[in-house]
């Protein structure tokens, strides 16, 4: 008999996952324990360092309802714009590929919204 692991990225991993985006940065601007990844100065995800990890990231509003709806660890984003915004639980349910998806498709809609001098700016990184 064996046992099948869960998945689900670690504190660690999804920060070297973040950081590996073009033009991103990490900051605590909102105090000592809040972890905030930004591109061109925009958040497309942040997790507390202190409590049950945990993401909140990015998309449109419609794949919000649609990922709140298909999975028990979505969310709407807590302490955020919840139309904007999901809180996504790190418990194993989803997997790492899906998770990373999640991360792009929010990071994506970040840049799309950038002017397009910041675009610009972001390419010539």
């Amino acid at each position: 008999m064996y046992t099948i692991e869960k998945s689900g990225m670690n504190i660690e991993e999804l920060r070297d996952y973040c950081l590996k985006m073009k033009g991103v940065t990490e900051s605590f601007p909102f105090d000592e324990t809040t972890l905030v990844f930004k591109v061109a100065g925009k958040m497309f995800c942040l997790t507390d360092l202190e409590d049950s990890f945990g993401i909140n990231i990015k998309n449109s509003p419609e794949k919000n309802i649609e990922l709140r709806e298909q999975y028990n660890a979505v969310k709407p984003g807590f302490h955020m714009n919840k139309k904007h915004w999901n809180s996504v639980d790190i418990d194993g349910s989803i997997s790492d590929e899906l998770l990373k998806q999640w991360l792009n498709e929010s990071y994506e809609l970040v840049v799309k919204g950038l002017t397009k001098k910041q675009r610009e700016e972001l390419e010539k990184r």
